[in-house]
């Protein structure tokens, strides 16, 4: 920088970045689909690689949005059987449609029951407060619960559900540069982009207020031709 020019960061229209950062799309991917991923692709890839998900293993997903899409298209194209948590029965279409063998409504205590012990691995993608004991309980004997959702309340955690099921309680955060290309080859080789919404850039604030008010399925995408 010579301090002088100014710059526009994501906005650019050029950059120059070492080659050690790069990272390469694979053509099976379409541009648009394949933006988000590095974000949300490779936030719900990585946790669910490092807890060594499985053909015929029981994934959950909790929250169906832009991170929980992504879970479910993921663990599904791994061969998990998934199951999405959600509190608004009308995403059990989409769930379906991304792949999710099974939808459980999270504010039925009766259907919360009817999973306890079931999974090996449960992705909480929510970043609202919510209780995680329930999904402590659904995890079977070293099950892992992975937090990725960012939330600014403090959550109580029983630990006895811990105790008795030698269950783990972790949280993961996107992945380095290796694994992210790594999540992109996977994702080219499965046909998984993110579902997309895009946009034009005079509508950026209408955007970001529908996504205040959970509006998009699942991802708004800029296109930068419109800048």
């Amino acid at each position: 920088m010579d301090e002088k020019t100014p710059t526009y960061g994501g906005y650019s229209n050029q950059i120059v970045v070492d080659e050690n950062y790069v990272l390469r799309i694979p053509s099976s991917l379409p541009p648009a689909g394949a933006a988000p991923l590095l974000c949300a692709g490779i936030t719900t890839y990585s946790p669910l690689k490092r807890f060594g998900v499985k053909p015929g293993d029981r994934v959950g997903v909790v929250g169906l949005g832009g991170l929980g899409h992504m879970g479910v298209k993921i663990a599904r194209a791994m061969g998990a059987e998934v199951t999405v948590f959600s509190t608004s029965p009308r995403k059990q279409e989409d769930a379906k449609r991304l792949g999710a063998t099974n939808f459980v409504v999270s504010k039925d205590p009766e259907a919360m029951k009817s999973v306890a012990g079931r999974f090996n691995v449960i992705l909480d993608t929510v970043s609202g407060a919510h209780d995680m004991n329930a999904y402590l309980n659904a995890l079977r004997r070293d099950g892992t619960l992975v937090v990725v959702g960012v939330s600014v309340e403090p959550a109580p955690i029983l630990t006895f559900p811990m105790i008795i099921g030698r269950r783990r309680m972790a949280g993961s955060i996107i992945g380095g540069i290796r694994e992210t290309q790594e999540m992109l080859d996977f994702c080219g080789k499965n046909n998984i982009p993110s579902d997309v919404e895009v946009i034009a850039i005079k509508d950026l604030e209408k955007a970001y207020d529908r996504t205040v008010k959970g509006d998009v399925r699942y991802r708004f995408v800029i296109d930068m031709t419109t800048l």
